[in-house]
């Protein structure tokens, strides 16, 4: 139940912050702005140096079952190649795996101990491939390689077909990729990196506001 469950809290939220940084301090830091800011659901990538002690940092200090606590989040990773990589993920606290490719024994893994599993797709076969596995949820990835139309291009042949598109989504095109029927939709450096630049992390908070606020409206345009 509780997969199913952070399935549906991942949908609702409906907004991915996708973290990549220089240390753990850093990420966890842009994590913590970013679910002050709204966005609840926070995926760490493994190309951060030893990101599993701020997957551990942050799966502490938010591990509330209520979403309207302060101290909700769900925390996962993300960049996860292999299922060695995934278990020791979800051994540090990681709710959720996430990966660029499509890679059987990772899903496989993520199955057996009941976690979601969002691996990164970019044809109808590997899209297949997965559903076949059992995956709720698929990484369109790269997104920036399409337009929202490919999703609804996809869902006819195959509606059944949850996909999260990931890279290249912004503030301009977050409600076609909502009006297009994304599941979710991942947010990487655009919600970061004039933080880093400025160093001034209190701007992830403010974008991020902006883009909760987007994706509540894109939903309501939706109806």
């Amino acid at each position: 139940m509780k997969k199913i469950q952070l399935i549906q809290q991942i949908h609702e939220a409906g907004v991915v912050a996708v973290l990549r940084g220089d240390s753990p301090e850093e990420v966890v830091r842009m994590a913590e702005e970013s679910i002050k800011g709204g966005i609840r659901v926070i995926e760490i990538t493994l190309t951060v140096p030893f990101a599993l002690e701020a997957i551990t940092t942050l799966a502490k200090k938010y591990q509330s079952d209520n979403p309207a606590a302060d101290n909700y989040a769900i925390i996962g990773a993300g960049t996860v190649l292999d299922p060695e990589t995934a278990r020791a993920a979800i051994l540090a606290g990681s709710a959720f795996i996430v990966s660029p490719s499509f890679n059987k024994e990772t899903i496989l893994l993520c199955n057996r101990y009941r976690v979601p599993v969002m691996p990164g797709a970019v044809t109808i076969q590997e899209i297949v491939s997965a559903l076949e596995l059992g995956v709720d949820v698929v990484k369109l990835f790269p997104g920036n390689l399409f337009t929202p139309s490919i999703i609804p291009s996809i869902r006819g042949p195959l509606p059944q077909a949850n996909l999260m598109p990931t890279g290249g989504v912004s503030l301009q095109n977050l409600q076609e990729w909502i009006k297009a029927g994304a599941f979710a939709v991942g947010i990487g450096s655009d919600l970061t990196k004039e933080a880093v630049q400025k160093q001034d992390f209190s701007l992830i908070a403010e974008k991020a506001r902006t883009y909760v606020e987007a994706y509540h409206q894109a939903v309501s345009n939706s109806r």
